[in-house]
Order: structure tokens, then sequence, then C-alpha cells
């Protein structure tokens, strides 16, 4: 199946089409979200084993690795769009608070954008591209799709089957390489959401910008593991492993590089040698659970980090192979941080820079001088460390004592935060992300001789009912301030008149 790309004719009908579909109302029709809602969940449902096989040609995923990256997200996604769909869209009711408004109607109706752009990624060309059109559909908008060209096989799937369950008046996808992309995001959209680096990010923003169009951006960055004097170091091996190699760390919520305890590093390659042996056997290459990197150009850029690194020693791995695009799970341990190879740039690929740190506070004084990462991880036994960490550090999420899996929680909204990204989703985040909160307020045409008071002429009489209208009495603020030294104040009150009224009832 041949990925065929858009031409700019095609891309800019694909744009005024949905567009002037929106201005029917029919995106916004509950009845039709929840339909395609479920005829997506199809699509993936009755497509499974053909979404394995075209993951696996292109990053040689493992039945496991697809199901719980790939499969899983889409299809819960929907479950929980279509399980939620009363909540997530019915007008949610405000309690007015100026005194004007105590007898009307003050709502929040979340609407659809209008026309947005999704451009997916590669790495989980599945997730990242059906996820977060669930949560698009599931907001009332018409969308662009615009898929990876990297992950060839995975993307001339969904183009197949996307018009076959959705309506191409509704829902369309676009492929193609630079230049359609750069055509793409020219066009005039609602909203832009992106998956991928940051370079990339900045052309959308710019070209973003021009139609004041606000966007979602999911990059990444280099992404810590801490370990603490006080972990399992086996139990710590296996997490940071499977944060570190899953997907062949082509993850952008993977551990970029593990800082530990110098006194426990010994330790730590061994334990992880210990769980890479298990897992993947003598020779990895030969693991059916093993991943491959998607192409000849990020494999070469992964093998010229490992090779021209000015610091470290390779303790596990280092084999590769260019014609299956291989290179063994890595570890090189003593890396120093400010290596201009290993720590520049995010690794993206199964090789783990090790740094050692003598205390804690040098840890996280190594952690802010690079830009806050997408994600943070942190295996300690401790709660005080715990707090530490989170007070004093920044990143897009964190999990503690595991990796990858604040990601995988949909009940969690996911997101980066400076250089790794803006704007977040997942599950009810996803539905904020894509739809507008209109306020309404609904007053009835009576007490007109009291709206007089805020027409011309004014008067001092006029702006003493206005004042009570509009500002807070300053006993009332003073109550506010002290509001809780004013109720154990009474509950002292009450419980002295109490004893008092006891005492006396004895005489």
């Amino acid at each position: 199946m041949a990925l065929v790309y858009n031409t700019t004719e095609s891309i800019e009908d694909y744009v005024t089409c949905l567009r002037g579909t929106y201005t029917t109302g029919k995106s916004r029709d509950k009845f039709t979200r929840k339909f395609y809602l479920e005829r997506l969940y199809n699509l993936v449902k009755e497509n499974e084993e053909q979404f394995y096989v075209a993951l696996a040609k292109d990053l040689n995923k493992s039945r496991a690795e697809a199901l719980a990256s790939e499969i899983s997200p889409v299809l819960e996604e929907c479950v929980y769009f279509l399980n939620n769909f009363e909540n997530l869209t019915n007008d949610q009711k405000v309690k007015p608070r100026l005194g004007a408004n105590y007898t009307d109607s003050a709502y929040i109706r979340r609407q659809g954008l209008g026309v947005v752009l999704i451009i997916s990624t590669w790495n989980y060309p599945l997730q990242l591209s059906l996820v977060p059109l669930a949560g698009a559909l599931a907001a009332g908008n018409c969308v662009v799709l615009k898929l990876s060209e990297i992950s060839v096989h995975t993307s001339a799937l969904i183009t197949h089957l996307l018009p076959r369950y959705l309506d191409p008046n509704l829902y369309r996808v676009v492929n193609g390489a630079v230049e359609q992309t750069q055509y793409l995001i020219q066009q005039k959209f609602n909203h832009i959401f992106y998956t991928g680096n940051s370079q990339v990010a900045r052309s959308i923003m710019a070209a973003a910008s021009v139609n004041l169009t606000p966007v979602t951006l999911e990059l990444g960055g280099k992404s810590p593991a801490i370990v603490t004097q006080d972990s399992d170091m086996q139990i710590v091996a296996n997490r940071v492993a499977y944060g570190k190699f899953f997907n062949a760390g082509q993850s952008c919520v993977a551990v970029d590089y593990v800082l530990i305890p110098q006194s426990r590093l010994t330790e730590f390659t061994q334990a992880i040698q210990k769980t890479l042996s298990t897992w993947y056997g003598s020779d990895p290459q030969r693991s059916k659970d093993y991943g491959r990197i998607v192409n000849t150009r990020h494999f070469d850029r992964l093998l010229s980090m490992m090779h021209d690194r000015q610091s470290g020693d390779i303790v596990l791995g280092g084999d590769s192979d260019r014609d299956s695009l291989y290179i063994a799970p890595t570890v090189i341990a003593n890396v120093k941080f400010f290596d201009p190879v290993l720590m520049a740039d995010e690794v993206f690929g199964p090789i783990l820079p090790v740094i050692t740190y003598t205390d804690m506070e040098e840890a996280l004084g190594l952690i802010s001088r690079h830009e806050p990462p997408l994600a943070l991880y942190l295996f300690t036994k401790k709660q005080a460390l715990i707090d530490r960490v989170l007070n004093v550090t920044t990143s897009g999420g964190v999990t503690v004592n595991d990796t990858l899996l604040h990601q995988n929680e949909y009940a969690l909204p996911f997101g980066g935060v400076g250089s790794s990204g803006m704007g977040s989703y997942h599950g009810e985040k996803s539905f904020q992300t894509f739809s507008q909160e209109r306020a309404v307020l609904s007053k009835k045409q009576r007490l007109e001789w009291l709206m007089q008071v805020r027409y011309p002429p004014a008067s001092q009489a006029k702006l003493v009912l206005l004042r009570a209208i509009l500002v807070t009495h300053p006993l009332q603020f003073r109550y506010i301030l002290f509001k809780k030294h004013v109720k154990w104040v009474s509950f002292l009150l009450i419980m002295v008149g109490v004893l008092i009224k006891r005492h006396l009832s004895k005489f």
C-alpha cells in the first residue's frame, strides 16, 4: 500500500471544503459526534491485525508494545468520550457573582473551535494521530489530519481506512513531506496541534501567528531519571530500562539520561545488564520484543552520537547493524554532564548516558541547567525527597518510582512546559484543548427600574446604589480575611457558653 502525497491544490480544497461543512453545524451535532466516535473505535478494532503488521514494518514493534502504546490508547480514548459525552458537552451552570444577576441564568457552553489541524509524528504513528483526532472530533470540530511521511506503512493504512469509516466532508487526511507541511500550515485554521521537534514547532508558531491561530505543541527534551541512595537497584534497573528501551528509545518521554550516586553506579550497571539479558537474551538483535530505528537518517545520527561522544565508557551494548536498522540497548557510564554530543540534545534512541553525583543538591543543580524536560523521573522511598524535587524542578510531567506511566494515565493531562511544549491533552483535557468555553448570561426583560441605575445621567444616589451592587462591603471583606479566626472564636464562645450553662444548672 503506497503513501501518495497530496498536491497543494488538494490541500487548499480540503480546507475550503471542511470550512464550508463546519458552517452547516454538522460536526457540532451531538448525534454525529457520538456516531463517528463509535466509527473511529471500529476503525482500529476491526483492523487491529493490519495495524500490528504496519507497525512492525515501520518500527519492528512487537504486538505487546503496539497494543500498549498504539491500539489501546485510541480504543480507550473513544470509550472515554462516549462514556462521558453528556457530562463534557452539557452546559455548565455558574452561580452569578453580581447581585444584579442573581435571578438570571449564567452558564458555560463548550463548543468546537472550527477547522483544526493535527500534525502527527512517526514514533507512535497510530496513537499520536488518532488520540488527538478523537478529542477534536468529540469537541465538535472538522479536522485535517497530517500524517507522518516517515512511518510509511502505518500512515498509508490510516489514509486508506479513514474515509471508509469517517465522513470526508468532516475529517480529511493529508500526506506529504516538508513542502506539503509548509503549505498546509499557511492555511487558516482555528487551532493547530503538533507533535514533534522544537525546530519544526518554531516554524508552525511563526505561520500560526499570521492568522492568530492558537497552537498546542507536544515536543520533548532531555528527561532525567534521578536515582537516590535509598533505592532498590534491581527495581530501578527494570523500570529505567523499560522507560529507555521501549520502542527502541524512540519516545518523547523516554528516560534521556540517569543521575545516580557515585557509590551505586556499579550496582546499577550490573542490575540493568541482568534486566536486559532477561528481556532480550544474549543477542537482542534476535529478540522479537526489541524494536528498530525508524530509518537510516536517524540510525546514522544515533551512531554518530555514540561514536563521537567526548566522555563515558560503553558498559553495555554498542553493537549495531545498519542494514536492519538495529542498535543494541546501550548504556554509557561516567558521562560528563556537559558532554557536547551526548548531552546537548535529546537522544531519542536506545543509548542511555549515566551521570554520577555526590548529593541531591548537585543533581538538582545539574537538571536546572537544561531547559525544562517533557518528563522527570525520580526513584526514592522518602516523601521528603519527593517534595523537594517537585518544589525545585520544572517539567511537563513526573512519575515517581517508575517511568512512562504518567503519559499512559489518561486521567492526567499530558503536555510540556517551556521548550518541551505548550498546552496539554488526553481525556477531558483534549476536549478542553479543542473547544471554546463560551460564556452565556441570559437575562429577563424585567426589573428595568433597577437597571436605570447604570444609565446616564449619573447622580449621587445612583453612585451609592451602584457601589452597593458592584463593590464588596468593607466589613464583608474583613470577614473574608479573618473568617477562620471568627469561626474559631465563635466556636470557643459557644463552648464557654455551654460550660457556664452547665455550671449554673447545678445551683
